[in-house]
């Protein structure tokens, strides 16, 4: 069973920055997407970003032109991005990895911006 290791999160004041990174416990081969998702408390989770092989991107509405994803994949890594963060961004940060019909969940990172 692969695992994702998440680091990065923490504190931060709003208009901050942080940088998630998350990395593959083992190597992975052909088509698969690599991502960001969180879940705020009381709500469901929800796609942040996600990076496929190949370099395709998708970001959610909420985060387009504040947020970059970007990954390795020859190291199964892929980093996020955040500037200009908003209170309303605060969430634990999910990684994940999705090849075929699996998906993979890291155990989560807590991000929190308030003044």
């Amino acid at each position: 069973q692969a695992q994702l290791a998440e680091s990065g999160g923490g504190l931060v004041q709003p208009g901050g920055s942080l940088r998630l990174s998350c990395r593959a416990s083992q190597r992975f081969f052909g088509t698969y997407v690599m991502g960001w998702y969180r879940q705020a408390p009381e709500k469901q989770r929800e796609l942040v970003a996600t990076i496929a092989t190949g370099g395709r991107t998708n970001y959610a509405g909420s985060v387009k032109g504040r947020f970059t994803i970007s990954g390795d994949f020859d190291k199964d890594t892929v980093s996020l991005q955040m500037n200009s963060l908003k209170p309303e961004d605060t969430a634990v940060y999910y990684c994940s990895l999705r090849i075929g019909a699996q998906t993979f969940w890291g155990q989560g990172t807590q991000v929190t911006v308030s003044s």
